[in-house]
């Protein structure tokens, strides 16, 4: 009969399972527990105190001075030659053809008038919507400068709704169908995402509070419900998560420093300026920070992630993996995801920017001024700022979880061997079943 026996460090308890990582069966120090639980917690709270103290009361929104909108669908087209009207439309060069005129149909599904039929003018135009009969449509209503004159109708834009909410349902379908439980954590993180830009980020700044600090505040916020909402309470993810806040904290800094060198003054593109023609109380360079803060935290908790798991994963492959070896395999994987995610932020910019490089480059500048034009040392900033923040979060995040992971407790002493049994003689009835006296012995 083999006895075995169990030894238990006093040093070590069982990590804690969330709903969608709670299969992996970490062993972290209670060292580990005490010193995360002793960073969370005044984060948390400092996080709490922040969202009180800044948050916005009412927005007073400005009514709408623009034209009455409806919903109409296009009834009938009837197209002329452009040539036989007084005033033939202006064409873009990018059109296929010749400029098409007529008149147009359309049946309001909204409003006072709603069923009755309307008569306007078909689109045209540079960046005139291209309509058809069955299209739905948004028909302003605009009066006459004299007064009891006609009222007219024109065709602003396409109804877009219904097609956007098809593929809003089709998003959730994916992340559930794939995800499953996993995927509806996520669409509820997101969710919050939103709650949190659309309910306080985006308030208090208008109402005149610091916006990198608002960004600060509503950043950790998010990124404190929506790491354990979609990953669950567990160490790893306590590890993503000061990992994170500490490479938000060096992100805002060199963010602050850049804008601050650069003379950047966050009034580079129409947007912009007309922020501040309507809100003249907005700080502009602060609110480049906190769109450089919020922007680098989308990149930041994947990366964070992403290592801590690395790292609980190979401690569970080989518990006898030490911190320096844990640190060395994960650094690796982290230095990969880095270099691919590099060539990503950078491209993320670019195509969102790409109409104005374009402007820009067709301008005939020197390659040096386009460099260093306010526009692009924007985007340039983000990138870099962006990418630094991630590269000390590699480094951060894997320490921590390598740690976090009992890498840096004692190897358990080895068992000492057992004591080789002298084969004893065998008796005379052994001796008539002719077995031989290791074999006797074992049964």
């Amino acid at each position: 009969m083999t006895t075995s026996h169990h030894h238990r460090h006093d040093d070590a308890e069982p990590a804690g399972h969330g709903h969608s990582h709670g299969d992996l069966p970490a062993t972290v120090t209670r060292r580990a527990t005490r010193l995360t639980l002793a960073a969370l917690i005044p984060a948390a709270l400092l996080t709490l105190v922040g969202l009180v103290l800044l948050w916005p009361g009412s927005v007073k929104a400005q009514p709408s001075d623009g034209p009455p909108q409806f919903d109409g669908v296009v009834a009938t087209m009837h197209t002329v030659d452009c040539s036989t009207q007084p005033e033939p439309p202006l064409q873009s060069l990018d059109q296929p053809g010749p400029a098409v005129c007529g008149e147009v149909a359309v049946r309001l599904t909204s409003g006072s008038g709603k069923g009755t039929e309307v008569t306007t003018a078909l689109p045209s135009g540079p960046g005139a919507p291209r309509i058809a009969v069955g299209d739905k449509v948004i028909v302003i209503q605009t009066d006459s400068a004299e007064e009891g004159g006609p009222v007219t109708y024109d065709i602003m834009d396409h109804d877009r709704g219904d097609g956007m909410w098809a593929l809003v349902l089709a998003f959730v379908l994916a992340v559930v169908a794939f995800g499953r439980w996993r995927g509806v954590a996520a669409l509820a993180g997101l969710a919050f995402t939103f709650a949190v830009l659309l309910m306080f980020i985006v308030p208090a700044i208008l109402q005149g509070s610091s916006p990198l600090l608002v960004a600060i505040v509503g950043s950790a916020a998010i990124m404190l419900v929506v790491l354990y909402l979609t990953h669950g309470i567990n160490i790893p993810t306590s590890m993503a998560v000061l990992g994170t806040l500490a490479a938000l904290a060096l992100t805002g800094g060199l963010s602050a420093l850049a804008v601050s060198l650069l003379h950047l003054t966050g009034m580079s593109s129409e947007e912009s300026m007309y922020v501040t023609l309507v809100n003249a109380d907005i700080n502009m360079p602060g609110l480049l920070l906190a769109g450089i803060l919020i922007g680098a935290l989308g990149v930041l908790d994947d990366v964070t992630v992403t290592q801590a798991y690395t790292v609980t994963e190979l401690a569970q492959a080989n518990p006898a993996l030490g911190f320096a070896k844990l640190y060395a395999a994960a650094a690796r994987v982290g230095r990969a995801h880095i270099t691919s995610v590099v060539n990503t932020i950078v491209l993320a910019y670019a195509g969102a920017s790409l109409p104005t490089l374009l402007l820009l480059v067709a301008g005939g500048a020197p390659l040096g001024a386009t460099l260093t034009s306010e526009f692009l040392a924007q985007e340039i900033v983000r990138s870099i700022v962006g990418t630094l923040g991630l590269i000390t979060a590699v480094p951060i995040t894997t320490a921590l979880a390598a740690l976090a992971a009992g890498g840096g407790k004692r190897e358990p002493r080895k068992a000492p061997s057992p004591r080789p049994q002298r084969p004893r003689r065998p008796d005379d009835l052994e001796t008539a079943w002719g077995l031989p006296p290791q074999e006797r012995a074992s049964r």
